[in-house]
């Protein structure tokens, strides 16, 4: 089986992403890691895993990884979840439900239920593998892909696991070149000439950057393939050492790397999407990259392309009624310009400025709103002012109240980023958190 590559100038290949859905693809059992809180994203996280966390209008973040996995034909899918997961499992049983058993399909919730250590949950990424170890054996796949549920991006699982095959390895690594600042929030990788891995770092605090490109180092993005015998034999001599800290990227990995067939994957490779734009993969951590790629979306010509249906992004969402906008008279017009509206909202005499309305947001007279996400099921009241917010769902803002104008007086009541972003949520507000429910208003 013969690899293509897709970081090509060949104007054929332009557009055209051919798809690995096989007998490598129906063989794989993939394992989405959805336990991490996302501290990064402080109060937005409060209530919800990362992964959970809803993104671009109408999605959840976890629903990119799914969606890769199923556009690849890769499905028989793990869901792996620890911290707050009500609202990942309620999202995934609703969203995901369509797979069909009968033909060995399925999206699976795997919590944390102590079931190698009664005193322990998943100490670290490779322990979470190793505690639902049971679980994919009984699958019986040839190939496991490990993932991260808590990324964007568009990517073909089929073109690296054939990758993976032709090359006889026994562990692949997905990467992507990163800026040399940027790397020490991730495993730096070094791949010789056959694009083996002959070295793996990290988090290093002084990366050192790639052969002939000035600046640029190989990151790991998280994302491993492995021939599932040898990963039951790497996670379970991983699990009796006792100097191992159970993770993929510090313990298991560099162990592979000294000592089997470990090979790298660029992202470029295996994306899918407009070949003409940089490869797209963005880890959303921050409140301030949240809120850069939700904005992003909004853009004439979006660095991620939504709106590309040979590779669409699958979600569960209400059935909501068509956006509404409401008044035309000069002194109160219901406008939105260069923003996306979800279905079930009103904006009602309000404008509405470069911003994302998620489902079933209300908003009300003479209200302006710029630069700003506003979640699901929040209501805005008349005369609001809100510049560069986040607004949490299920949040109800009094008439009058501005947001994003005044940085000192909303760090007294709000959270507000290095970059001024100001993260609003119902707690800040005085209300109770659950309770998010859309609050009526005349």
């Amino acid at each position: 089986m013969k690899v293509v590559d897709f970081d090509s100038n060949d104007a054929s290949l332009r557009g055209h992403n051919p798809r690995f859905v096989s007998q490598l693809t129906r063989n794989t059992f993939a394992l989405v890691l959805a336990g991490g809180r996302g501290s990064r994203l402080h109060q937005l996280t409060d209530w919800r895993c990362k992964p959970a966390v809803p993104f671009g209008g109408k999605f959840r973040i976890i629903d990119f990884t799914l969606s890769n996995c199923v556009n690849s034909g890769v499905r028989r899918v793990g869901v792996a979840t620890q911290y707050k997961s009500q609202s990942l499992i309620r999202h995934v049983q609703l969203g995901w439900s369509f797979l069909d058993g009968r033909l060995g399909e399925f999206i699976e919730i795997m919590p944390a239920q102590q079931q190698v250590d009664e005193s322990q949950w998943y100490r670290g990424t490779a322990d979470a593998v190793f505690q639902n170890l049971r679980e994919i054996r009984h699958a019986n796949p040839e190939y496991v892909l490990i993932l991260s549920g808590d990324h964007i991006y568009r990517m073909d699982y089929g073109r690296i696991l054939a990758a993976h095959v032709e090359r006889g390895a026994d562990l692949t690594v997905a990467c992507i070149e990163v800026p040399v600042p940027q790397a020490c929030g991730f495993g730096v990788i070094s791949v010789d000439e056959e694009r083996r891995v002959r070295g793996f770092i990290e988090k290093p605090a002084k990366p050192k950057h790639m052969p002939g490109k000035p600046g640029k180092v190989l990151a790991s993005m998280g994302i491993y393939v492995f021939n599932a015998k040898f990963l039951y034999e790497q996670l379970q001599r991983d699990a009796l050492d006792p100097n191992s800290s159970h993770d993929f990227g510090k313990d298991v990995i560099p162990h592979c790397v000294k000592n089997f067939q470990t090979y790298a994957q660029n992202f470029v490779e295996s994306r899918v999407g407009d070949l003409d734009k940089p490869a797209y993969w963005r880890d959303v951590g921050t409140l301030d990259a949240f809120w850069e790629a939700n904005m992003d979306l909004i853009h004439v010509t979006p660095q991620l392309n939504l709106y590309d249906n040979s590779w669409p992004i699958w979600t569960w969402q209400p059935q909501s009624p068509p956006a509404k906008f409401v008044f035309d008279n000069n002194d109160r017009r219901g406008a939105a310009l260069d923003s996306m509206v979800s279905g079930g909202c009103i904006v009602s005499g309000a404008i509405v400025r470069r911003t994302m309305l998620f489902s079933d947001v209300h908003v009300h007279s003479h209200a302006l709103i710029e630069d700003s996400i506003v979640l699901p099921n929040v209501v805005i009241g008349r005369n609001c002012v809100l510049s560069k917010c986040i607004i949490d769902k299920g949040c109800a803002l009094p008439d009058g109240l501005t947001i994003g104008r005044d940085p000192q007086l909303d760090k007294e009541r709000f959270h507000v980023t290095a970059q001024g972003v100001t993260l609003v949520t119902r707690s800040m507000l005085g209300q109770d958190p659950s309770v998010t429910g859309m609050i009526a208003r005349p």
